[in-house]
């Protein structure tokens, strides 16, 4: 069974900088991308940060220039460097992978647990 574990999240002042880690507990047929999402209180989970097998990144707006995704797949994790944190960047963030299928409609969503992420003076 394949499982997603996230590190990284804490308590931090604004501006401040955190990176998040998730590990894919074994490898996973055909990853077709890498996402980190975030859930804040009383709010539905939103897209982060996307990175594809090709490695091509793209960001929700609100992140663009301050989070960066990357991963290391001798390791089978995928990173969320955020920098400049902001008090709405609070949330729990969920590490997801696509993938497992011979094509993308044929595979599957695989989620972690998620880390809290707090921003606050």
């Amino acid at each position: 069974q394949v499982q997603l574990v996230e590190s990284g999240g804490e308590m931090v002042q604004p501006g401040g900088s955190l990176r998040l880690s998730c590990v894919v507990s074994r490898s996973i047929f055909r990853i077709y991308a890498m996402n980190w999402y975030r859930q804040a209180p009383g709010k539905q989970r939103e897209f982060v940060a996307r990175i594809t097998n090709g490695g091509s990144t793209n960001y929700v707006d609100s992140v663009k220039g301050r989070f960066t995704i990357s991963r290391d797949n001798a390791k089978n994790t995928v990173y969320l460097q955020m920098n400049s944190l902001k008090p709405e960047d609070t949330a729990v963030y969920y590490c997801n992978v696509l993938g497992g299928g011979w094509s993308i409609e044929e595979s599957e969503d695989y989620w972690g647990q998620g880390t809290q992420v707090t921003v606050a003076s």
